[in-house]
């Protein structure tokens, strides 16, 4: 027999992204939505599509998502966000997986759509996700944005790609970029973190010849090229917004 598998998700104002999603969960045993205070119809949907759903005030992405995994009855956790979907090879990868789990978590490949097409080269794929995990063994951290799952074994690999579909324009990107950005320089100098003038020019250049060369994020035509600049540019605003903390807290 499967292992019993729970999926769950955060959402706030998630209501036009969600029924996909949802749908793209209907093989897992229950579906756990935690919510942060929609607004529009993410409850009515989740409510529908059989979710069970369970209000929290917003925490943090590291802190809203653990407290989402205490909630699900069972201990074998798939985390995903309401803009992805889970792929019919992904799919039977995890279904196969759950007869006999060789591992405690496990990771998989995301493909992220951005300028109408899934990007399949540089940053943007295939931007390794470990999403699948026994809870007893795992946890996220508590980091405000970026946050990462935190296991104690070794990870296993899934097939087929979680597909990211945010639905955003290149305008709403650049907002949730400059979001992230501002959260990342506030975490760094909360942990006393400097930055450097060297590492200010040189961060977003490694960046670009990493993913954009050596990772053949060229190959995804002008998509690709777009989605590395604003890359770069989001290395650039982190150590500057990091800089500028330092000098407005050394001001008398």
């Amino acid at each position: 027999m499967s292992t019993k598998l729970s999926a769950v998700l955060i959402t706030q104002n998630a209501a036009e992204q969600l029924p996909a999603c949802l749908q793209s969960l209907h093989f897992a045993d229950e579906i756990i939505v935690v919510d942060s205070g929609s607004n529009d119809h993410t409850l009515a949907v989740a409510h529908k599509a059989g979710a069970k759903v369970i209000h929290q005030e917003w925490l943090g992405f590291g802190r809203q998502k653990q407290f989402a995994i205490t909630q699900a009855s069972y201990d074998w956790v798939l985390c995903i966000d309401s803009d992805e979907r889970v792929s019919d090879e992904l799919k039977s990868s995890i279904q196969q997986t759950l007869n006999n789990p060789k591992h405690t978590a496990y990771r998989m490949p995301r493909s992220n759509r951005f300028m109408g097409r899934f990007l399949k080269h540089g940053e943007g794929y295939p931007d390794w996700s470990l999403r699948l995990f026994n809870r007893r063994h795992a946890k996220w951290s508590d980091d405000a944005v970026h946050e990462k799952v935190i296991h104690e074994d070794s990870v296993g690999t899934l097939t087929g790609d979680l597909l990211h579909e945010s639905g955003e324009d290149i305008a709403r990107y650049f907002d949730k970029q400059n979001r992230y950005t501002t959260l990342q320089a506030q975490q760094l100098f909360k942990r006393g973190k400097q930055c450097s003038l060297a590492q200010l020019v040189l961060s977003p250049l490694f960046r670009f010849i990493r993913f954009y060369l050596f990772k053949r994020g060229f190959m995804d035509g002008v998509p690709g090229l777009v989605h590395i600049l604003i890359g770069c540019f989001n290395s650039f605003s982190k150590y500057a917004k990091l800089i500028e903390l330092h000098r407005l807290h050394k001001q008398p």
